[in-house]
């Protein structure tokens, strides 16, 4: 049996891109698995509060790019939240990874960055991001973006 992928086509001011969603028959929502990504381990602490406080319970963290590459190698996730800015791997170029692996291209993907340059925006939207927020960020902008990627 072949899998069909979904697409959610969106008009920017840049042109057409189209962006992955999950497929039918996928879980989404809140019983979804969550994948926080962030150098930072303080941060990975406030997102999964934050996660927790809008009602998400299955939520895995990883430090970098590479291990997060494990984690969605090794287990069913249904969204991840990653940070721009991080060593060795950048959340841009684990975005482009998972956008180059056939098994993991559809999972939806939210970048959070400090930053809000205008080429930042354009180069994750290029690159196949699902969502970008802007830190500081509390619950229910997380709530709302988490929807507008997966649905309520």
């Amino acid at each position: 049996m072949s899998k069909s992928l979904r697409f959610l086509m969106v008009l920017t001011l840049f042109g057409v891109c189209f962006l992955p969603l999950p497929s039918r028959g996928e879980e989404v929502g809140k019983s979804t698995t969550v994948l926080v990504v962030d150098d930072y381990a303080t941060m990975r602490k406030i997102v999964r509060n934050l996660l927790v406080q809008i009602g998400y319970t299955k939520i895995e963290e990883a430090a970098d790019g590479v291990a997060a590459l494990a984690k969605l190698r090794e287990a069913k996730v249904g969204l991840v939240i990653c940070d721009w800015n991080m060593e060795p791997m950048t959340g841009l170029q684990l975005l482009k990874e998972i956008r180059a692996d056939a098994k993991l291209n559809a999972i939806p993907f939210i970048m959070v960055t400090a930053e809000s340059k205008t080429e930042n925006v354009v180069a994750a939207k290029q690159a196949g991001v699902n969502g970008y927020l802007v830190k500081p960020f509390n619950a229910d902008t997380l709530k709302k973006k988490i929807e507008s990627v997966l649905g309520p």
